[in-house]
């Protein structure tokens, strides 16, 4: 993080005008992250450091002039929190997409590597993003899994495993803590992890959602200092008033109008508010973009630019306590970037550590993987799987009617209950109802398949197959043809993880990710287009109803950390009493029809 010893005194030197800058940016206007003033300045580089922020034309001593022609200049953007697993792509691609946004330093939960491959899956995540240009700080995952005795993934991380993490240099702080439960109520667990948190004196990071009142309060006074997990103005509000700092996200946009309105009330903006992308898909990412596009819907909702894009650098700076970034000032790193409008944020260049490396939304140089790092592979210990895998049964009855329990809508679900027939052994689907089936992919327990009724999804007209589920990362299927859930999921299977789509025995799309069932070896592009290609083609099996029956749902339809009904690979689970449910509330065996025995 700090210039060497070496290179700092010669930026002192260069300040004090007895020896040239390497660099100096000349004719731009600095956005000023202090002040909130947009002012001419011209800045010295010296090394990765700038040496000099001093009024324009004053100085012309350097080895390189560049002149911004009265462009604005930022620091670098900063994404509080992230997990780059979900645009599919290995570290370096999905640096190479958000350094030409702008983007040059990022706070990374990679806890989906972590749920599928331990403490593996972060030292892969640290060694994999050494050496980029992009500032990677990684978070130590506390949801591994995210509801333990709920769900089972391939660890369990307690205190020990959090301070091997925490020890590591690159890990800055504790990873958002999901299992809410677990921290209000005393778990010997979470009580562990925080505790390695709080030692280690680097930052815990929240996950409250729809935590208020004395269980927000209580949250807090274990030593959580974050959330990202707001639901609408009056949550943010009252999370910040408590005193957590915001990370307003880009993945959930429809709540960005109201969050805006209500900042806008308050007496001033405070620098406890921040901003995350947390989950984007690869054809968004490069697209619409990451915190670039959460900045721009910010400016369209009302915000100043000035404002915005405090939250994303000298904010996030001081959120992740990195007092060399987020703010175009003598001693602190030279990652910068350029706009041409404040209007609508568009990257026109980026330099990171003094160096020019993107323009006009490209890299000039490619950036190499990292050296001797060997990505995970064959994470899906599961046999090819038939029809019969896919039907629904109640234990020991052949012919009857039973009343079952089931998951009643999408992202906020609730129970239900409904009467059924029961044909040969096999639950006779309702009209509207589809199925949710989830298989242990890890190789931990014997992995009996776990199948629900899913209701508010209308019926599914084929399947949908993903080894990409937070936060264990199970086997997961949605549809009504067993055979065609089968064959979406034996797709997955043969090529080690990813998403497929099936209908009418054929497969419409299939997005291959076989390092550790969630990333991509393709370039991005070509990713994105497969990403894109799939979303769209999903429209033919399922009927979507935003803000909440989306496609981006099917990855988190099995989060049994979230308060209502989930099926997981243990069952299926209530997440407000953190119970597994038996879905059977009754069942009646009535005679075998004559015409359904015949030929037996």
């Amino acid at each position: 993080m700090s210039s060497s010893a070496e290179n700092r005194r010669r930026a002192v030197r260069a300040a004090r005008g007895e020896c040239p800058f390497d660099l100096l940016l000349t004719d731009g206007q600095i956005v000023d992250m202090v002040t909130g003033e947009i002012r001419e300045a011209d800045v010295g580089i010296v090394g990765e450091m700038i040496a000099s922020v001093h009024p324009r034309g004053t100085r012309t001593d350097a080895i390189e002039r560049h002149s911004l022609a009265g462009r604005y200049l930022s620091p670098g953007l900063i994404d509080t929190h992230v997990h780059l697993e979900s645009s599919h792509l290995p570290p370096a691609r999905y640096a190479e997409i958000v350094l030409a946004q702008g983007t040059t330093a990022v706070f990374w939960d990679p806890h989906e590597l972590a749920n599928v491959l331990g403490v593996d899956g972060v030292r892969y995540a640290v060694e994999a993003s050494r050496g980029l240009p992009l500032q990677v700080m990684v978070a130590a995952p506390s949801s591994v899994p995210s509801t333990p005795g709920l769900e089972m993934s391939a660890a369990d991380f307690a205190g020990a495993e959090m301070e091997t993490m925490l020890a590591w240099p690159e890990v800055r702080g504790v990873a958002e803590v999901m299992d809410m439960h677990g921290v209000l109520h005393g778990s010997t667990r979470m009580a562990e992890i925080m505790q390695a948190g709080l030692n280690s004196g680097k930052l815990i990071e929240g996950h409250a959602r729809g935590l208020s009142g004395p269980g927000l309060q209580a949250y807090l006074a274990a030593g959580v200092t974050s959330d990202h997990e707001l639901t609408s103005a009056e949550d943010a509000l009252e999370k910040l008033r408590a005193g957590l700092t915001l990370e307003i996200r880009g993945s959930h946009p429809y709540l960005l109008p109201d969050i805006v309105q209500a900042l806008k009330t308050l007496p001033h903006l405070s620098s406890q508010i921040t901003v995350c992308t947390d989950d984007v898909p690869p054809d968004m990412l490069l697209e619409k973009g990451g915190i670039i596009n959460l900045l721009n819907l910010l400016i369209e909702h009302g915000l100043s630019a000035a404002d915005v894009l405090r939250f994303a650098t000298l904010n996030a700076a001081i959120r992740l306590q990195r007092g060399d970034l987020g703010l175009i000032a003598a001693g602190r790193r030279a990652d910068l970037v350029v706009f041409d409008s404040l209007l609508q944020l568009q990257a026109r260049e980026v330099f990171v550590g003094g160096s020019l490396i993107a323009r006009d939304g490209a890299l000039l140089q490619p950036i190499a993987d990292a050296a001797d790092v060997v990505p995970p592979r064959d994470t899906l210990k599961i046999a090819a799987l038939s029809p019969q895998d896919f039907a629904l049964r109640i234990a020991g009855v052949r012919h009857g009617e039973a009343r079952l329990r089931h998951i009643r809508g999408a992202r906020f679900t609730q129970w239900g209950e409904v009467d059924v027939q029961i044909r040969d052994g096999k639950v006779v689907l309702p009209a509207g109802f589809s199925l949710i089936w989830v298989k242990h992919r890890h190789g931990r327990h014997a992995a009996t398949p776990q199948i629900a009724l899913l209701e508010g999804w209308g019926e599914l007209r084929g399947a949908i197959a993903t080894s990409y589920s937070h936060d264990s990362h199970n086997l997961v299927v949605l549809g009504r043809s067993p055979e065609d859930m089968a064959l979406a999921a034996n797709r997955l299977i043969a090529s080690g993880g990813g998403m497929a789509l099936a209908q009418q025995g054929e497969i419409l799309a299939h997005v291959a990710m076989p390092i550790a069932g969630m990333l991509s070896d393709l370039p991005a592009a070509e990713l994105a287009a497969q990403f894109r290609t799939l979303r769209d083609l999903s429209a033919r099996v399922a009927d979507w109803e935003p803000p909440y029956r989306v496609f981006k749902a099917i990855e988190g339809t099995c989060l049994a950390c979230n308060a209502g009904p989930h099926l997981t690979d243990l069952g299926l689970t209530d997440g407000t009493t953190r119970q597994i449910v038996d879905p059977v509330i009754s069942f009646r065996e009535t005679p075998e029809a004559p015409h359904q025995s015949q030929g037996e």
